[in-house]
């Protein structure tokens, strides 16, 4: 009798342990229970925000700064462009192609295509000097100002754009978080839901479009200045292999050579804040 209840115990033993090496072994097999050597991709749209700036402008016959000039976003809403190959860069866009290096770190290369629009119906305090040769058209504006009120609506002193766009061309390095438990989600490799954070550094290569005192415009893409950022989002990862993600990202932006008219001696510079709201698909895999 002993015998048969050790026996019997035994072989519970033996089951439960076999129950729990394949609950174990189910866990680990699941693909989106390790991130470490996954390449990752997504496309996306952006709306922006940015603080005011003061704009610097210089040149041969001139240097003036106008104060705390207001901008705006240039967006597209819903539409076709920002799957149309030949219109893609129209919209305001996010492109990051990334490699996660450990489960929970990736690095990433990506382009922020975001505009930026000085407010045309806006009245500014300028401070400096225009000194320009009366033949040219621009020449209407000379004078010395001195926090003087400027009305730019009529768009004969200034019309300024980062349009094609504000590129911002960076790297990042991010965290996820895998929180399915919170929501209770038992099967990750159907739905997963992470949370990420990450910050980044890179380049600003704007194509500037001004026209300035009515000088002919440059309008051509040139490496402007810097930029640093950071950011926070929700991704939600469907079938292994499929995402979306929002994210909320703000950053810091300085460029002090940018081009303004098709003179090199014409530059202006600037730096603002700006915060991004991004949503973005994308999919992730192993080669």
């Amino acid at each position: 009798m002993v015998k048969k209840l050790f026996t019997t115990a035994f072989a519970a033993v033996l089951l439960v342990n076999n129950l729990n090496a394949q609950e174990n072994i189910t866990i680990q097999d699941k693909y989106t229970a390790h991130n470490k050597g996954k390449f990752f991709i997504s496309w996306g749209g952006n709306r922006e925000d940015y603080s005011k700036s003061d704009v610097t402008y210089t040149g041969k016959d001139y240097n003036f700064t106008v104060k705390n000039m207001v901008a705006h976003d240039k967006p597209k809403g819903w539409n076709v462009d920002y799957v149309n190959p030949a219109r893609m860069t129209i919209p305001q866009t996010n492109l990051r192609l990334g490699y996660f290096f450990s489960d929970h770190y990736s690095v990433t290369i990506g382009v922020d295509h975001m505009k930026y629009v000085m407010t045309q119906n806006q009245t500014a305090n300028v401070s400096g000097e225009i000194n320009l040769p009366l033949t040219d058209p621009g020449s209407i504006h000379n004078g010395v100002y001195n926090n003087t009120p400027v009305d730019f609506s009529d768009m004969t002193f200034l019309i300024y754009e980062h349009t094609d766009g504000l590129n911002y061309v960076h790297t990042e390095v991010s965290r996820f978080d895998d929180i399915s438990k919170l929501f209770k989600l038992p099967n990750t490799d159907k739905v997963q839901i992470n949370l990420t954070e990450g910050l980044g550094a890179g380049l600003l290569y704007p194509r500037t479009n001004t026209t300035l005192l009515g000088k002919e415009r440059h309008d051509d893409f040139h490496v402007s200045g810097y930029g640093i950022s950071a950011k926070a989002g929700l991704n939600i990862t469907f079938f292994k292999h499929f995402y979306i993600q929002g994210e909320l990202k703000g950053g810091y932006i300085n460029m002090q050579d940018i081009r303004t008219t098709q003179s090199t001696a014409d530059k202006a510079s600037q730096d603002f804040f700006f915060l991004q709201r991004i949503i973005a698909l994308g999919g992730i895999f192993k080669l």
